[in-house]
């Protein structure tokens, strides 16, 4: 039976029901009729299934989805009442027309991920509609986590715990850093670890492990973020490389874990003896930052104060010049959202004046860079509560002294 093949974690009812209301609602505002989901992370935030489907959402009708495959599970996983076998894309048109007499007039499909080939593909199939940009409505839906999402990352956070403990109570010098990448996964993989990071546009890219020991976390490179890695190839130049970990080195080990579907993304420094001085205020002084945007995160804080806070606390520690890259190539951004993907907007960054609201979740990562020397920070998971914020982290925020 297919019920006994599938794991605990089926979304209930009432959470899918919620979210397409909350959908509904955000197009009857924008105007959009009809929103037709590609994207694997989207449609199973809205029907419960990641099979191979698409999803067919209007303002007037109950969400279809159409299951290429696999009908059995998609049925078996998602509460929806419309799932429906198709064999090919080319065949939802029809079925719509049949059973809604007609296409929704003003269709919304994620512009930001559909490429436009296959945009145009969708044009033909649905003749005579008026295309807008449903980006900004899913990602607004996701973007506020229900308890039931801030409960399941709650347990990812815990399988997170788990693993750096593990982290410290394996890390030793003369080991490579991806030799110390792979144990650690698989250890995290008996944990519940998925195995694979979800990312949401088409030039980012998703690995496990970023372990930077000593000079490999002085490198810059192409990563959108303060600090690189060296990677192991010129075809895949991130994270944890062939350097190997030296006693005294800083080492910064930034580790994404997925389960359930959700996402948690922390970093700590650790060391395997004495921490050299500088790396050590670097590392304690990023942890003072990570508190201070902590207090400062509050429901109707502009975005872009928070992270003005932390550029001016760096100032203030006497490490401006290295804090989130090299000059010239500074991150724009202090803390990213996250949840079915490892980076999900909104973004706290420099220029952002959306305002923090309940529900909203970061992973909030104050890093330095020293240039042929080491990285530095820290990196936690902060929800927004309806007077102020909290760690969903369980690591404990402090250096590794192993």
């Amino acid at each position: 039976m297919i019920d006994k093949l599938l794991p605990l974690d089926l979304t209930p009812a009432t959470e899918i029901s919620q979210r397409i209301q909350t959908l509904k609602e955000k197009m009857a505002q924008a105007g959009v009729d009809g929103v037709f989901l590609t994207h694997r992370p989207d449609y199973y935030y809205f029907s419960g299934s990641a099979q191979d489907a698409w999803l067919y959402v209007t303002l007037e009708h109950e969400p279809i989805l159409f299951v290429k495959k696999y009908l059995p599970r998609a049925v078996a996983e998602s509460p929806l009442t419309q799932i429906i076998q198709v064999f090919s894309v080319t065949e939802i048109p029809q079925i719509i027309q049949d059973s809604h007499g007609g296409f929704a007039k003003t269709m919304g499909i994620a512009f930001d991920l559909v490429p436009v080939r296959d945009f145009r593909f969708y044009q033909s199939l649905f003749f005579g509609c008026t295309w807008q940009d449903a980006s900004p409505l899913i990602i607004s839906c996701r973007a506020i986590k229900s308890e039931y999402e801030i409960g399941i990352m709650q347990d990812v956070a815990k399988i997170s715990s788990r693993v750096f403990d593990f982290i410290a109570e394996n890390l030793e010098p003369g080991i490579r850093e991806t030799d110390l990448a792979g144990r650690i996964e698989a250890f995290a993989r008996t944990q519940g670890h998925s195995g694979r990071l979800q990312v949401r546009h088409y030039r980012s890219v998703g690995f496990t492990f970023h372990i930077m020991g000593g000079a490999s976390g002085g490198q810059s490179g192409a990563l959108d973020s303060p600090v690189c890695g060296t990677g192991m190839y010129t075809a895949f130049p991130f994270g944890a490389g062939t350097r190997v970990i030296e006693k005294n080195d800083p080492v910064l080990i930034d580790f994404g874990t997925m389960a359930f579907g959700y996402h948690m993304d922390e970093s700590r420094m650790f060391v395997t003896g004495k921490m050299d001085r500088r790396a050590d205020g670097a590392s304690r002084a990023a942890i003072d930052i990570l508190f201070h945007v902590k207090e400062a995160m509050k429901p109707g804080v502009a975005m872009k104060t928070i992270f003005q806070i932390a550029v001016t606390m760096a100032d203030r520690f006497g490490y401006g010049e290295q804090f989130l890259g090299f000059p010239g190539l500074k991150s724009k951004f202090i803390g990213h959202g996250i949840g079915l993907e490892l980076v999900e907007d909104p973004i706290i960054s420099k220029g952002r004046s959306t305002l923090l609201e309940p529900g909203m979740v970061f992973a909030v990562e104050p890093k330095f860079i020293f240039k042929d020397r080491f990285a530095a920070g820290i990196e936690s998971v902060i929800q927004i509560t309806e007077t102020g914020s909290r760690f969903l982290s369980t690591i404990p925020n402090k250096v590794f002294m192993v």
